[in-house]
């Protein structure tokens, strides 16, 4: 049997990637085990009349998206355990302009990293006030806004004493299936991001930049919550990277 990989392994194999130029991650990124499993090896399907991809995605309104479903603090009966925060930012095109009415969805790990996920089953508590996934409506000026729990890192065993920095998960519609975006939002200064594979396979470091919400003090909620703004661009060349390519 091989030895199991260290973490001294993938950051040789993230240090052989590092810089490398490209409109997307590699699909196939060794230092990101499980993409030999995931990613698509048969060639892209040609759609013939794009218009027609509209006619079938999602439809949803105002009056299925209530005011309280970006609170991810209240969903309970009682408050869940961790650092409140609430993240804000705006929802842009490549011209800069606000895309309005557009749904927002997040998912993410609880305070102590585990996800609600019968799946999830490493050695951390559940915490029975939080279940992790929040919802709302970009405004007019293509404003988003949540309140939920800072999510802690978690183990993910792509290797050895592999740990994924904090991160929410975001998913956009935007307002054509070209403009579709699922992506996740970091957190600054963590100490995680040159350890991890998946972050990493971003090799464009702007790129990666862009993943990064910043701390702005002035939209933290005295005595409540810390604030966070995080803006996402959904197409062009300044687009916030897609989970799994552009």
């Amino acid at each position: 049997m091989s030895e199991p990989l260290k973490q001294a392994d993938i950051d040789q194999e993230i240090a052989a990637h590092a810089g490398r130029q490209g409109d997307h991650p590699s699909r196939d990124y060794a230092p990101y085990r499980s993409t030999l499993l995931r990613h698509p090896q048969q060639p892209l399907v040609a759609i013939k009349d794009p218009e027609a991809i509209e006619l079938s995605g999602p439809v949803f309104g105002v009056s299925d998206v209530t005011p309280f479903d970006n609170d991810l603090t209240k969903q309970h009966l009682s408050e869940p355990l961790g650092e409140r925060i609430t993240v804000r930012g705006r929802v842009l095109d490549r011209q800069g302009r606000p895309v309005r009415g557009q749904l927002v969805e997040i998912w993410q790990a609880n305070a102590s990293g585990r996800y609600l996920h019968q799946r999830d089953d490493h050695p951390a508590p559940l915490d029975p006030n939080f279940s992790g996934v929040g919802r709302c409506l970009t405004d007019d000026d293509g404003n988003y806004l949540f309140t939920t729990i800072k999510p802690g890192p978690y183990p993910w065993r792509n290797h050895l004493n592999a740990w994924r920095p904090a991160h929410i998960h975001f998913s956009l519609f935007g307002t054509s299936f070209t403009q579709r975006l699922v992506t996740q939002m970091y957190f600054p200064g963590d100490p995680l991001f040159p350890y991890d594979p998946i972050m990493q396979s971003v090799t464009d470091e702007r790129a990666r930049e862009r993943l990064v919400a910043t701390y702005v003090h002035d939209l933290s909620e005295p005595e409540y919550s810390l604030g966070y703004r995080w803006d996402i661009v959904l197409d062009g060349p300044a687009a916030t990277w897609m989970e799994e390519g552009r």
